[in-house]
């Protein structure tokens, strides 16, 4: 039995935090559900999907005790749709869910907060470690556009996420193409890695605050906790040797050119418009001060742009999936970017000028 009163803004917050990670039709019909922990002058929601927890927090004037599950994204919906600081009641019983506010009423069907698979919280997670939040989130940021998809390699859906001494090192890659970031931790730390999942990654990147206020890492031997906030999110490490990223960043190129950011991302915009729609092809073409990008496609039509730009190495002639061009040219804010590259068979390093601590591969493609 759970009686609870609030403004619905006061449960809407947290309720948002959590459901991100609740799938709507899934196998088990409770991990569609939140589970609310009421006691006291605090309620808990928490959502799982068995690899990913999050448990967020509503402070309450009111006092409230006992626990259930219920639809996570129906109560989401109906408190959403409620005026502005509505009063609303949640009382449950049994197997039922009343929702009132004003003259508006809801039942919902729940299910028992004993049968919800809360994940096990690992006992070896000793290794610790701050950080503003501000920072994870723009590293995070930075690699997550390079997270493969439902790739059957799975170590390759998630972040590689490495601590040495005092920096704290995340990579992403799908094979075609790499997203290196670092971030400084301002003091040394027990060296230790983990691959976090892609629905990990995506969630903290929406609930990191763009603050210098903590985050706190707990690592464990299978499992991380991240505490900032009000919020809790415990997640499964994949398991999987991530391959060697170091090996892939090429060091010994020679043809470097700074290119305005935004103008060759609209360059880039226009000429896709007549890129083939399967391998989304684009060549770069670097002579003398000149750029060319042609894009063509199976109807025999081009698209050509021209930028002048200060390049004196040597003439290139370059294919490369234009999404993973435009991919890191949305992704980071500086006003230029460095391209230095090797020859038409070789890979791309992007960089922004001045700053060691963000490396994009490209590997080129065939046209």
């Amino acid at each position: 039995m759970v009686k609870i009163k609030a403004t619905n803004q006061a449960l809407l917050a947290p309720l948002q935090q959590v459901t991100g990670i609740v799938e709507r039709r899934h196998t088990l019909p409770i991990l569609s559900n939140v589970l609310i922990q009421a006691h006291g002058g605090t309620v808990d929601f928490v959502a799982t999907d068995l690899e990913v927890q999050i448990t967020a927090k509503a402070v309450l004037e009111g006092g409230a005790e006992g626990s259930v599950t219920v639809a996570a994204r129906k109560l989401f919906d109906i408190l959403r749709s409620l005026p502005e600081d509505a009063e609303v009641a949640l009382d449950a019983k049994e197997s039922r869910m009343t929702v009132r506010a004003g003259k508006s009423r809801f039942n919902l069907q729940t299910l028992a907060a004993a049968d919800f698979p809360r994940m096990v919280e690992a006992k070896d997670a000793s290794r610790t470690l701050t950080l503003p939040q501000k920072a994870l989130k723009h590293a995070l940021g930075l690699v997550q556009f390079a997270m493969a998809v439902q790739d059957i390699r799975y170590y390759l859906n998630g972040v590689l996420f490495s601590v040495e001494k005092d920096m704290l090192r995340v990579v992403a890659t799908d094979g075609h193409r790499l997203s290196f970031a670092a971030e400084s931790l301002g003091a040394e730390h027990e060296s230790v890695e983990a691959i976090l999942p892609r629905k990990t990654v995506l969630e903290l990147i929406k609930l990191l605050a763009d603050t210098d206020d903590p985050v706190t890492l707990a690592i464990g031997s299978n499992q991380v906790r991240f505490t900032f906030g009000g919020i809790e999110i415990v997640s499964k490490i994949v398991e999987g040797k991530f391959p060697d990223y170091q090996k892939v960043i090429p060091a010994a190129h020679r043809n470097k050119v700074v290119l305005d950011r935004v103008s060759l991302a609209q360059s880039l915009n226009r000429a896709a418009i007549l890129s083939n729609e399967k391998i989304r092809g684009v060549r770069l073409v670097f002579t003398k001060n000149a750029l060319s990008i042609i894009c063509t496609n199976n109807e025999q039509e081009e698209a050509e742009e021209s930028l002048t730009i200060d390049y004196d190495g040597d003439p290139l002639d370059i294919g490369f999936n234009i999404s993973y061009l435009l991919d890191v040219l949305n992704h980071v804010d500086a006003e230029t970017v460095s391209f230095t590259m090797g020859d038409s068979n070789s890979s791309a390093l992007v960089q922004m000028p001045g700053d060691d601590d963000f490396k994009y591969v490209v590997m080129p493609m065939r046209i």
